[in-house]
């Protein structure tokens, strides 16, 4: 109870703020963005953790009800200051998720991994454009040529059937799972991501030609670059870092904080995936530097929470809730379509492979959530069709602020069922602690 008077204390004192002292007259309001979000959001996590909810869902429910489009707490101009976190928090998380990730440990199961992920992915993009082939007229892209509607489904299955290795591994990392399912599904989740970028690639050739404007090769390079670039980037970096562990090891909190923002800050430059290049790094310091990856590993996870409380905050006050209500019914049908054929398809590849209960018939709750990068491929495709691109773009957003709020929430569940979930005794106020002082995540 003093927790739920706490949470709207803080929400109430910072809604006089900005609605009564007005924001404009806030010299800097990106503090009081920052601190409102960091108190506020990890206790709402708190209060649905005591529920059996994920405390990411509580971050995220947060934002959404506390952004633009409900309380308007956060105000747009709000949201974009509390965005300054998402690149650090992407290259953090996605470094974690490399540390998760040791191949003597995963040798044994490797070729049950490409067995699932192959199946499912065949059958749930094959499923997926037989959906969208049957139900082109409910989704309002317009009448085309046989041709064009093959290579637009094409797709449009192609960007609904990615997933969101970001919030995948905050969970995994968020509730300190450990064991066969949350590897098995962080690996599926990364390779098919993979696959599906490149497959992008070659569907978006397909469509220029359908379109008559084919003949060009930038974006394929480009992307082709970002891949394979942002990996060989990552495995350099994590090399050094390899190296200052073995022979300095030393101050391992403030080292890993210079590492994820140089990488988040060579985006730009280098044109690299920080996502991918953190993960990368994060492979190379697991299987070069055993046991400091390990110690680095509870390093990190112990100090990450300030930063899921902020990302995922920021995450649930920019969802985009004025495109779910104008594809709703749509968006939810489609939705519904996608889990289904999720089920079915992880069903069917861990049969083939092999792959018993409770990692075969759990995994697929994990690969329900979709973000940053099925967004970053709907932007390049209305970037380049906006006459048709900007209705695939409103959909999809819509889709991801369902997945958003149901995919954490599955994927907690089949974590607790396969008896993963660690031991949650971070409270609301180790975040605070957590942030201020950071040497105390060394193990």
């Amino acid at each position: 109870m003093r927790r739920i008077l706490a949470l709207l204390m803080t929400v109430a004192a910072v809604w006089l703020v900005v609605n009564l002292g007005g924001e404009a007259e806030l010299a800097r309001p990106t503090a009081l963005t920052l601190g409102f979000a960091l108190i506020a959001a990890a206790l709402a996590g708190t209060l649905l953790e005591r529920v059996g909810l994920p405390r990411v869902t509580g971050y995220l429910l947060f934002g959404m009800v506390c952004g633009p489009y409900i309380l308007n707490v956060i105000t747009r101009p709000m949201a974009r200051e509390l965005q300054i976190i998402n690149g650090l928090a992407v290259v953090l998380i996605a470094f974690i998720a490399g540390l998760e990730m040791n191949f003597e440990r995963m040798r044994p199961r490797l070729r049950s991994i490409l067995q699932l992920c192959g199946v499912s992915m065949l059958v749930l993009y094959a499923g997926l454009f037989a959906a969208l082939w049957i139900g082109w007229g409910w989704l309002g892209i317009g009448e085309m040529s046989g041709l064009q509607q093959l290579a637009v489904v094409a797709l449009l299955t192609t960007i609904l059937a990615s997933f969101s290795p970001t919030v995948t591994i905050a969970l995994i990392a968020e509730s300190r799972a450990s064991g066969p399912l949350s590897e098995m599904t962080l690996a599926v989740v990364i390779l098919a991501d993979l696959l599906l970028i490149l497959l992008f690639t070659l569907v978006m050739q397909f469509v220029r030609y359908a379109f008559g404007t084919a003949g060009e090769v930038g974006l394929l390079i480009s992307l082709l670059w970002e891949i394979f670039g942002s990996f060989a980037f990552g495995a350099a970096v994590g090399a050094l870092f390899a190296l200052y562990l073995r022979h300095v090891g030393r101050e391992l909190p403030l080292a890993l904080l210079a590492m994820c923002a140089l990488i988040a800050g060579l985006k730009v430059p280098l044109h690299i995936e920080p996502l991918l290049a953190a993960l990368a790094a994060g492979l190379v310091v697991e299987n070069i530097a055993p046991p400091r990856g390990d110690m680095l590993r509870e390093a990190a996870e112990r100090g990450a929470l300030p930063v899921l409380v902020l990302f995922f905050a920021a995450a649930g006050a920019s969802l985009q809730l004025d495109a779910l209500a104008v594809m709703g019914w749509v968006a939810a049908g489609l939705s519904a379509t996608r889990m289904g054929l999720i089920w079915l398809s992880t069903r069917a590849g861990a049969r083939y492979a092999g792959i018993s209960a409770p990692v075969g018939s759990h995994v697929w709750m994990g690969l329900v959530s979709q973000a940053g990068v099925t967004l970053g491929l709907t932007l390049i495709v209305a970037g380049e069709y906006p006459s048709w691109g900007t209705t695939i773009q409103t959909l999809v957003v819509a889709l991801i602020a369902l997945h958003q709020l149901i995919g954490p929430v599955l994927f907690r569940a089949g974590l607790a069922r396969a008896g993963e979930i660690g031991r949650m005794d971070t409270d609301v106020e180790d975040v605070s602690h957590a942030m201020l002082n950071p040497e105390s995540a060394h193990p």
